[in-house]
């Protein structure tokens, strides 16, 4: 299943392509960097889409840049339960 996912630093989002092989990482928000965990490991990335930009785009305050990722459904649902309270990052493989 394809997952859309929001990574907070979005220049590392525009270092990766589609096929490449990434870890996501969870630290709560309001936490040390170091308490991060890993919530899914080796995944593919499937696609990198383009940031929204004119008035599509919105004011909606988001930061991060998105990633679409292959993985099994139950991880698909770990990475979506991380996003509502944690900052994602990845880590290339």
């Amino acid at each position: 299943m394809d997952a859309p996912v929001r990574i907070t630093d979005a220049g590392a989002v525009r270092l990766l392509r589609p096929g490449d092989r990434v870890d996501v990482l969870a630290a709560p928000v309001g936490t040390p960097a170091d308490s991060a965990r890993t919530i899914a490991r080796n995944v593919r990335v499937a696609a990198v889409p383009e940031p929204a930009s004119g008035p599509e785009a919105g004011s909606g305050g988001r930061e991060g840049a998105l990633v679409v990722l292959s993985v099994p459904r139950p991880t698909a649902a770990r990475l979506a339960g991380a996003a509502a309270h944690s900052r994602l990052a990845v880590t290339l493989c």
